[in-house]
């Protein structure tokens, strides 16, 4: 269980991305929908143009496949778009702790962690195109932060190595998030079912880091274990915003909010028989009834005892042994059968 993550259920985080459409106000309204939400935390980007590629618009450099959001863009100017600028990260961690929500980030190269440490960012994040990146991970652990790994691509050799370098680099908090890397991705191509595995392989706690639209993925990844879920978020999908089409509106993350808990309070622990909350309903099962008036010495027959409702009488499995015996004693219609009711041989 990491020292981060709320006890009392799925810690949920709601990431910003470039959503904030290059305005610094709207990222701050971001921040308020957010923690109006409920969400425990919101997560920032940290780079540049500059840090994640080189200003060519040809080639490799531009995005053509016709399936993605982003077709036809170079990466350099759809980086530049989708930036939050560095100056701004000390306004927005501040007005976020103001709200009662954890901030950090996902630094991109070595440099973004340095200037994360200098704002004392409480946690990391390792993107799912950054897992394959042993010295930025490095780079992290040695900060002895709790550390966030989403797993989307990677092969589990590239994942051991992954944690190997993250533990050996002194990360004692690891939580790897179940991540598939298609905007928005298909809820078929998700298999949650590998969140067991993960926890079990790698021995670290397990989250999800959820592109799929609408909630009910995130939900159901509580049964399997998960104690983060990770999901983007805007104000308005209809805002536009280079995230914008995968990403929760305000409403909806509340709902995520409200479902996941109810989920993982609905796991409870392994038990049969009744609990607190059904017990007052033990009345409404069947029980064995007089359901004509008998008098003493007469038999019990399918005619005079019958199995109906309420339950105060004995459980039905108990007819064959009730019927042939006699009455002890004069019986009303509508009495609730019990031994001592029966004469004794």
């Amino acid at each position: 269980m990491n020292s981060f993550a709320d006890s009392r259920g799925p810690w949920i985080i709601a990431e910003m991305s470039g959503n904030h459409n290059n305005s610094r106000e709207h990222a701050m309204s971001i921040i308020d929908a957010a923690a109006a939400s409920g969400v425990h935390a919101i997560k920032f980007q940290t780079y540049t143009a500059d840090t994640m590629t080189i200003d060519i618009r040809h080639g490799d450099f531009v995005i053509d496949d016709p399936k993605s959001l982003w077709s036809g863009r170079s990466l350099y100017d759809l980086y530049d778009e989708a930036s939050t600028p560095w100056e701004w990260h000390e306004e927005l961690f501040a007005h976020a702790r103001g709200k009662g929500l954890v901030p950090f980030s996902t630094p991109f190269d070595e440099t973004a962690v340095d200037f994360l440490e200098a704002l004392n960012v409480p946690i990391y994040k390792i993107a799912s195109f950054e897992n394959t990146d042993h010295a930025l991970i490095r780079k992290v652990a040695r900060t002895g932060k709790p550390m966030i790994i989403s797993t989307g691509m990677a092969s589990v050799d590239e994942l051991a190595d992954a944690v190997a370098v993250a533990r050996e680099g002194g990360c004692s908090d690891l939580t790897l998030l179940k991540c598939t890397s298609a905007y928005p991705a298909p809820a078929d191509s998700v298999n949650l079912l590998t969140i067991p595995d993960m926890r079990e392989r790698f021995g670290c706690a397990v989250g999800l880091s959820d592109h799929t639209l609408g909630i009910g993925v995130a939900v159901a990844s509580v049964a399997l274990g998960v104690r983060v879920i990770e999901k983007h978020f805007t104000l308005n999908r209809g805002l536009g915003g280079v995230d914008s089409a995968f990403s929760m509106e305000p409403a909806e993350m509340a709902q995520l909010v409200t479902e996941s808990q109810r989920a993982w309070l609905a796991l409870g622990e392994v038990t049969y028989g009744t609990s607190d909350a059904d017990e007052s309903s033990l009345v409404f099962r069947r029980s064995l009834y007089v359901v004509q008036g008998v008098k003493a010495g007469d038999e019990f027959t399918n005619q005079n005892v019958r199995a109906i409702r309420p339950g105060l009488g004995l459980s039905p499995k108990h007819l064959d042994d009730v019927l042939g015996t006699e009455a002890a004693c004069d019986i009303d219609r509508g009495t609730p059968l019990t031994w001592n009711l029966i004469a004794q041989e």
